[in-house]
This record gives C-alpha cells, sequence and structure tokens, in this order.
C-alpha cells in the first residue's frame, strides 16, 4: 500500500511535503526522522507531527525522487524494523552501560591536587580534568545558548581562572556523579524496551497443502499470513497473536503480563506474541502478524514513552531556561558592585536548571519501567498525568467489571426425548468451529461432561444471529430469540413463561431450534470478577468521585450488577456507538475522564476520554488506541495504575517545590557572599543528586 505525500513547497536545496503515515497516532517522530536522515544526499530532516509535515534539507534538487520514492514505500513495519540496530535509530536502546570514566577522572584530580605542592602542576591536572566539560559547554554555548552546562562550566572555568582548584575538581566531581546517576536511571528504566522487545522469531512452523496433503513448513517469520495456522512446541517463542484452535499447552506468559506462574492454554484461548510455550504442543489461528503483533506494537509504545514529555516536565524545563538568565544576571549585577571573582563563581554554581530538568522526567521514567513490570503498560508521562488527575472512571461492563467469559449455568431440554446432556452435545458440536464466547462457553462446558460429538451437516454462520445446520436431515438452529422466532418462524408461545422468567433474573439464554421446534435453551452468564467490588472501594480512596457502568443490559439487569458493586451510575441499553458520546458529556461537565473498555467499539471512547485504559484481553484495536495497557488480565491493575500515578505525581509536586525552595536559598547565600564556591557546589549538587536519588527510588 502506497502512503499519501504532497509536495507543498521546494527550493534547490529545501522541500516540504505533508506525509499521511504521520496521522498514525503512535509513530514515533526520531524514528522516522532517523530512518530518512539516511537517504543519500539528505543533510536533514525536520518532522512536525502535529502538521504531518516533513522539511527536507538536501545537497541537490535531484534528490527529492529518491525521498518522495522513500515516502511511497515507507511503512510500520519498516520503521520498527530500523530499530533493532541501535547504532542507525536515535530512539532506541543502547546497550552500552552508564560510563563511570567522568567521576574516576574528577575524583582523581580531586585527591591528587591535595598532595601536589606545584601550582602549575595543579592548574595542569584540574585543567584536563575538567576539560570535557569546558569543550561542552563551550559548543552549548553557540549551538543552544544560555544553559545550564554553560554555567556550570563557566563557574569551573572562573575557579580555575582564581587558582581555586579545590572548589573546581568539588563541582566537576558532584557534576560528574549527577550525570552518572542521571544515566544510570534512564539506562534501567530502558531495560524495560529490551526485555519487551525480545529479538523476533526468525523461523517458524505452519501448516500448509502440498501435493494435496496437509503438512508442516518451516518458513521466515514474517512470511506468516492472518489465517495461517502456526505450530508453537516446547521451548518455542509464540510468533503471532492469534486463537488456539488445536493442542494444550503451559505458556509462560512473564515478557507479556509480568505473571510468573505458566498458563495453560487450549482450544479458543488467545495467545500473544512474545510468551514462550514451556510444556506442549499448539496449533493457533494467526489473527495478527508482523509489526501488527503485540510484542512489536507494545516496542513501539515504549519507545515513545520513554521520549515523551508532559506538561509538568514541559513546565519545568522551562521554568528551568528561564532562570539560567537570572543566575547569570546576579553574577553579572554581583562582579560589577564587589568585583568578587570568588563571588561570582560561587552564584554561577547555584542553578535550578540540573535538578528542575533531571528530576522529573527520572521519575516519569522509573514509574513507567516500574509500571511495565507489573504488568501496566503506561504511553508516556501525559498518561500519568492524565490518570492522576482524572476524577470519573467510566467502566464498559463486559470485560472489566466481569471477567468477559461467559459460563454456562444451566441446560434446559423442552423435549423429552432429548435429555440435557444430549442438548449440550448437539449445540457443542455445531459450534465447535466457531471462534465466539459463547461458542467457547459451551463447548467448555461439553467437554467437561464428556462430550459426545453428534455428526452434522455444513454449518452456516450468519453474523450476529447464530448458526445453522442439518443432522440426521432435519434443520438445526442455534442463535438469539430474534434469529429462532422472528427470522426462523420457530414457536416460542408454549414456553414464554419459563423463559420470561430466566429473563427477569437477568440471565442470558441460547436458544436451540430442532426440526421446526424450540428443542430447549442454555443459560450463560458472565460471572462478576471476584475483586471488582474491592477494586471500585479503592478507586473511591484514591480520590476518584464518580463512578459509571456503561452496558448494553437492560436497565434491570445492569442495575442488579451496578447495586452488588456500590456503582450508583448506570447507562443501560446501550448502543455500541453511544459510549464516545457518553464520555464526551462528562468531559463537557468538567470532569477529567479515564474510561476502561475492552472492545472494538470501546475504541472512539478511549481515544475521546482523557485517558483510556484497555484490559488485557480486549481487540487490539482498543488496546492500540488506549494510553493505558493492562497486561494481565485484572480489575485491580487499574487500581494500580492510578495509585502509582498519584504517586509519581506527589513525588515530582515535592521535588519541584524542594529545588526551588532549596536552591532559592543557596543563590541568596551566594549571592551576599555566605557561601564559598565549594560550599555552593557541594550544596546544589548535593541537592540534585538527592533529588535524582529521590527518583530513582520512585513511587513505593
Amino acid at each position: 500500500m502506497h502512503n499519501q505525500f504532497i509536495k507543498v513547497h521546494s527550493t534547490p536545496n529545501r522541500a516540504r511535503y505533508k506525509f499521511s503515515l504521520l496521522k498514525d497516532k503512535y509513530l514515533d517522530e526520531n524514528i522516522l526522522r532517523t530512518n530518512l536522515e539516511k537517504l543519500e544526499g539528505v543533510t536533514s530532516v525536520r518532522v512536525n507531527k502535529k502538521a504531518n509535515s516533513i522539511i527536507f534539507h538536501f545537497d541537490n534538487i535531484s534528490t527529492c525522487d529518491e525521498i518522495e520514492n522513500k515516502l511511497s514505500t515507507l511503512d510500520i513495519e519498516e520503521l520498527l524494523s530500523s530499530c533493532e540496530d541501535a547504532a542507525v535509530c536515535v530512539s532506541c536502546v543502547s546497550d552500552e552501560e552508564p560510563s563511570t570514566k567522568g567521576i574516576i577522572r574528577a575524583s582523581s584530580a580531586l585527591v591528587g591536587e591535595r598532595f601536589i605542592q606545584n601550582d602549575m602542576l595543579k592548574a595542569g591536572i584540574t585543567t584536563a580534568a575538567a576539560f570535557p566539560m569546558l569543550i561542552d559547554g563551550s559548543k552549548e554555548l553557540f549551538s543552544e545558548g544560555l544553559t545550564s552546562k554553560v554555567l556550570e562550566s563557566a563557574a569551573v572555568g572562573i575557579s580555575i581562572y582564581r587558582k581555586d582548584y579545590l572548589a573546581a575538581n568539588s563541582t566537576n566531581a558532584m557534576l560528574e556523579l549527577g550525570e552518572y546517576i542521571e544515566e544510570t536511571t534512564v539506562h534501567k528504566s530502558d531495560d524495560l524496551l529490551k526485555e519487551l522487545s525480545k529479538p523476533n522469531v526468525e523461523e517458524a512452523w505452519i501448516e500448509k497443502e502440498v501435493d494435496g496433503k496437509i503438512t508442516e513448513v518451516l518458513i521466515k517469520s514474517i512470511d506468516i499470513k492472518i489465517g495461517d495456522i502456526v505450530i508453537v512446541a516446547t521451548g518455542n517463542t509464540v510468533p503471532v497473536d492469534g486463537h488456539v484452535i488445536d493442542g494444550s499447552a503451559s505458556v509462560n506468559e512473564v515478557s507479556m503480563t509480568g505473571e510468573a506462574e505458566p498458563v495453560i492454554k487450549q482450544r479458543g484461548n488467545r495467545v500473544i506474541s512474545g510468551t514462550i510455550v514451556e510444556d506442549g504442543r499448539l496449533k493457533i489461528w494467526a489473527e495478527y502478524v508482523g509489526s501488527n503483533t503485540a510484542t512489536q506494537r507494545i516496542k513501539h509504545y515504549i519507545e515513545n514513552s520513554l521520549n515523551e514529555k508532559s506538561s509538568v516536565q514541559l513546565k519545568a524545563t522551562k521554568l528551568a531556561d528561564k532562570l539560567v538568565p537570572v543566575t547569570l544576571g546576579l553574577a553579572g549585577v554581583s562582579y560589577i558592585f564587589t568585583k568578587d571573582f570568588e563571588r561570582t563563581a560561587s552564584i554561577l554554581q547555584a542553578d535550578y536548571s540540573c535538578a528542575l530538568k533531571l528530576a522529573t522526567p527520572v521519575a516519569f521514567k522509573s514509574t513507567i519501567s516500574k509500571a511495565g513490570h507489573q504488568g501496566i503498560m503506561i504511553k508516556g508521562a501525559k498518561a500519568i498525568e492524565s490518570l492522576y488527575s482524572a476524577d470519573t472512571f467510566i467502566f464498559d461492563k463486559t470485560g472489566t467489571l466481569t471477567e468477559g467469559e461467559l459460563e454456562v449455568i444451566s441446560v434446559e431440554s423442552y423435549d423429552k426425548d432429548w435429555t440435557k446432556e444430549q442438548l449440550l452435545n448437539l449445540t457443542a458440536s455445531t459450534e465447535e468451529h466457531y471462534f465466539h464466547p459463547v461458542a467457547d462457553a459451551v463447548v467448555k462446558a461439553a467437554k467437561e461432561n464428556g462430550f459426545v460429538h453428534m455428526h452434522h451437516e455444513e454449518v452456516e454462520f450468519i453474523v450476529a444471529h447464530g448458526v445453522k445446520t442439518e443432522v440426521d436431515g432435519k434443520q438445526v438452529i442455534i442463535g438469539s430469540r430474534h434469529f429462532l422466532e422472528d427470522d426462523e418462524k420457530i414457536d416460542f408461545s408454549i414456553h414464554k413463561e419459563k423463559i420470561d422468567k430466566s429473563l427477569s433474573k437477568g440471565e442470558t439464554l441460547l436458544y436451540v431450534g430442532f426440526d421446526g421446534k424450540l428443542l430447549g435453551v442454555i443459560t450463560l452468564a458472565d460471572n462478576l470478577r471476584a475483586n471488582a467490588k474491592e477494586s471500585i472501594n479503592r478507586l473511591r480512596q484514591l480520590g476518584v468521585k464518580n463512578i459509571v457502568m456503561l452496558t448494553g443490559d437492560t436497565m434491570k439487569k445492569a442495575k442488579m450488577i451496578a447495586d452488588e458493586l456500590g456503582i450508583t451510575e448506570v447507562r443501560a441499553e446501550l448502543l455500541p456507538t453511544a459510549k464516545a458520546k457518553i464520555v464526551k458529556e462528562f468531559i463537557d461537565e468538567g470532569k477529567k475522564v479515564a474510561f476502561i473498555g475492552d472492545g472494538i467499539n470501546d475504541a472512539p471512547a478511549l481515544i475521546s476520554a482523557h485517558v483510556g485504559i484497555s484490559m488485557s484481553r480486549g481487540a487490539d484495536i482498543a488496546k492500540a488506541t488506549a494510553d493505558v495497557a493492562l497486561l494481565k488480565d485484572d480489575i485491580a491493575a487499574v487500581v494500580e495504575a492510578k495509585e502509582l500515578a498519584n504517586s509519581t505525581m506527589q513525588l515530582i509536586n515535592n521535588n519541584f517545590k524542594a529545588t526551588v525552595g532549596i536552591n532559592s536559598v543557596i543563590l541568596a547565600g551566594a549571592t551576599f557572599g555566605f557561601f564559598s564556591p565549594i560550599v555552593t557546589a557541594v550544596l546544589h549538587n548535593g541537592t540534585t543528586i538527592g533529588l535524582l536519588l529521590n527518583s530513582i527510588k520512585g513511587v513505593k
């Protein structure tokens, strides 16, 4: 499929294009820019995702042809694969460990200078140790203007000029230690990406027809197509997202859900890429392949998450940048009035920028990493901020407050010639090749009761209605009441009282027709999650003011469930399209909304809410559009995500107040001559390191 692009403007060395792929919500512009910069003749690329535009600078106008050819064929899968080599992708994670060379160099100079008497040798050692910082500061002055690094370099330079080598080396050592701590934290946070984006499975076995016979064929995993039957045996990694159609196996899902206990997978169960078959053998119907698998999407999400800045982070950066000229101005004024280089050096070291800029992103990254290891995929700092401020939680009932898996609770035959077991076997025989929650529940119940397959003719599936087939020349119809009674004209009047009684209890019924008559009904239920009520109560304790349940059930059934959970606000008998509208209503009322859902029809609501949360067994589109994707099937994870967000923002707010308060005192002390350069360096850098360590420790 070719992408759409439009050349908006061009000159001999510059061109701007509108590019359709930029509309993808989770496309990382850093990955795209790096990929395009590799084009021969291109000197630089600037991506504006909000405007869906890309600006190229190049050596020759002829390069435009190569650019346009690239834009027409580029896709998400190519971008993701380009990230496998960290050397060519600035957004990808480096395996390189943070270096201690800077700390060793600065510390050696600090200690060694104390034992040297010769001033020339002291100056040489100190200058050599500080040289990398002085060079970096000089470069940054010309490339970015006045920054904290420029001030730090100036402070060290002035101390060397004043022959205050102790102050210069102390400052240098503290700064190197702070930088090492930041790099270590970022490296540990990014370990999550490396853990989840395991090397792709290179080869896989699939079932294929060869010379009229079904056989197993080894192919490259990139050649797997939707609908292929993939065979995964003991010790192998699942290469696709799909459903088990045959076999049984113990599957380790720790890389995706954080749960160490293996899970038994059998027919009808969903499996996700990146998980490992520990024991057994599965045949999997491939539903999502290539870049659409959970592993690849998660890899892409985290790349965005670790680079995204929230509004509070941007606020901290903006404030830090504004305060740099203030610090420089105070230093200049102080020197004009006092002619005291020592006081000037002290002021230059009392800078807000380090603590403001470093502690906040480190706190966010620590939380994203911690959440990921707990089976909660938070897609960026903005999601944490939105989740913290959310005061209204809207739950789509099915699959969130309930298990999302129907269970047969009773079978009732209306024909004395048919036992309950025979009725169940007939239904299961017809439904066993149909991937649907109702079909799975019926087949599971039949197997638990000694399933005996009943021969039938080819099954016809009628979408949103049910199935039809023939047994012994007689028609079998299974599905909804509307399908049997209205469409197939089967008489329900004889059993109306029994049916109405079941419906009044809020039960879900599957109707079975045979030879033109209503043969019986199978009662199913989607049970409430055991910890749903506890989770609702915990959300209220965390400051959530409004909890709302949405459902397509009748109001009577919805009320029964809501009363059991202690939810007072219910919207029932809803069409799928109404959910996003309801979310918008609450937003228009000024509420901060979190929406929790799992179905394909939940995607608009997940996008509309301030923060969307998708359940682990939900549709792929729900996970793609959500801000928080749960990788473990537990409603308590919603509460855990809220707790992490609250704790993180509290930590950041405390760090922010401490930074401004402590550094203001240090700056005032340096300005009035109370603190020497060494004291200022220790106080300022000690504060920065303390706040970084606090952020690394992160939320409890």
